[in-house]
């Protein structure tokens, strides 16, 4: 799904970049950039993986044999306020939700016959609700008729709500995460200028920097030396 998102925003550059080829257009709303603030909101969609570190014992431990992941679909809304620093610099703060669903794979290790391991899968269904503030500085390019290339970067502290809940009896085995995490993001967009208001298409990396497995002295958590998040998200902008 991220390499389609990807792909997708490449589409859409590209397509847009050649309309700087053609003739130039009158420009809509020619003034907008010369205001010192913008207010507006943004709809996200992508998706949200696990980064996992295994210990130095994870080879030692008896009952886990093996741990993989499987990201889920993200989705979200925010609300955006936009400071011109520059002509081509602004401060962004972009508060919202976000939702996804991750999973754990676990292969464990029950019991042995003859020195032969008997294996079983098991699935742990992570959900996250994230409480976020992202804090971007946005760098954009001269504009061009009716379009305007952009890069951006800076940090998103989050707060799991879903992290740390107590899990259900029949969920169980299933580890807990830390609620605060914080994101590293970068990624590029292109704004385009209609006659009332201004639409943006990004897409966003986001790599978490903390490690969110809360140990419970089990070999389902001592398994990782880091647990991390990681985000691709397609972004879709109206101010």
């Amino acid at each position: 799904m991220a390499k389609k998102i990807l792909l997708f925003t490449i589409l859409i550059l590209t397509l847009s970049g050649s309309v700087f080829a053609q003739r130039k257009r009158p420009w809509r709303a020619p003034f907008y950039d010369a205001e010192p603030y913008h207010f507006g909101f943004a709809f996200s969609l992508g998706k949200m993986d696990f980064a996992i570190s295994h210990s130095d014992t994870f080879n030692a431990l008896d009952t886990v044999y093996s741990v993989e992941y499987s990201g889920g679909a993200l989705f979200g809304a925010s609300m955006i306020a936009n400071l011109k620093l520059a002509d081509n610099w602004d401060l962004r703060v972009l508060p919202g939700l976000m939702f996804s669903q991750r999973s754990l794979n676990y292969l464990l290790c029950d019991d042995k016959i003859q020195d032969e391991r008997l294996l079983r899968k098991h699935s742990m269904k992570i959900e996250t609700t994230l409480l976020q503030s992202p804090i971007i500085v946005k760098y954009r390019a001269v504009r061009e008729s009716n379009y305007r290339p952009y890069i951006f970067a800076g940090v998103n502290p989050a707060i799991d709500l879903a992290a740390r809940k107590k899990p259900k009896e029949e969920e169980k085995p299933k580890i807990r995460l830390k609620k605060l995490d914080v994101y590293a993001e970068i990624g590029i967009g292109l704004d385009n200028y209609l006659h009332w208001f201004k639409y943006s298409t990004e897409i966003k990396f986001s790599y978490g920097l903390l490690n969110i497995v809360k140990y419970d002295n089990t070999e389902y958590t001592d398994a990782f030396s880091r647990l991390g998040s990681k985000m691709v998200t397609l972004v879709l902008c109206f101010e």
